[in-house]
């Protein structure tokens, strides 16, 4: 079956290995322009030796989590908490991979509705929420995302929501978008076939090195008293 649902929670040690060397919805932004086309910048080129660095060593290294991302991850359980309250239901799971095209896209959806949909809460800034409501429609930006997370899990809908603490909860239901996933499949496939080369390069480099150094990592901890 090409659909495989991990019940971990999402951002332990287990979540983190599940995604490791794996394009995930969130990040397919960096592949994808707004427009469908390719992406071919910097910000796309870290993304494929970042997930070459991945493979190669079998470790993540920690992102910074910056404030919003913090409140982002509270916002979240308020936002879920409130549309099972006023519209349905919801059950969660840690990640959900699909390797129907011959290579592996995976999405952490932030919960589940039924046997047909899912949701993806934004936290927001309030301007942006008041734009969000009065334009009423899901912004732009998350168009990709949100398309990557319905191909994945090949279900009917997914409900966007816009949340910022103290303003209305925005919720917009988004369906499969078809010239949107066809671009977000090619994209794929070449980033994959990118990743590809890139690892074939690194083992030929390392058999024609005369001397081979191997070095111990040291994972240091920021300890708060």
């Amino acid at each position: 079956m090409a659909i495989k649902t991990f019940n971990v929670m999402q951002g332990t040690d287990e979540w983190l290995d599940l995604r490791r060397g794996v394009l995930t919805a969130s990040e397919m932004k960096l592949i994808v322009t707004p427009t469908l086309k390719v992406a071919d910048n910097d910000k796309t080129r870290q993304h494929l030796y970042e997930l070459a660095a991945q493979r190669i060593s079998g470790y993540t290294e920690p992102s910074y989590i910056s404030d919003d991302m913090l409140r982002g991850q509270e916002d979240e359980i308020y936002a879920r908490e409130a549309y099972a309250e006023h519209f349905a239901p919801v059950t969660t799971v840690g990640f959900i991979t699909n390797d129907k095209w011959g290579f592996t896209l995976g999405y952490s959806p932030d919960f589940l509705v039924g046997d047909d949909g899912q949701g993806e809460s934004k936290s927001r800034r309030q301007k942006y929420q008041i734009e969000t409501i009065i334009n009423d429609e899901m912004p732009a930006e998350f168009a990709v995302q949100i398309q990557t997370g319905l191909l994945v899990t090949e279900r009917a809908w997914c409900d966007f929501i816009s949340y910022s603490g103290g303003l209305p909860m925005f919720v917009k239901r988004i369906y499969p978008d078809d010239k949107t996933q066809q671009a977000i499949i090619e994209a794929a496939r070449g980033f994959y076939e990118k990743l590809d080369s890139k690892l074939a390069e690194f083992a030929a480099r390392m058999a024609a090195m005369p001397t081979i150094i191997n070095t111990k990592r040291v994972i240091r901890e920021e300890i708060f008293v």
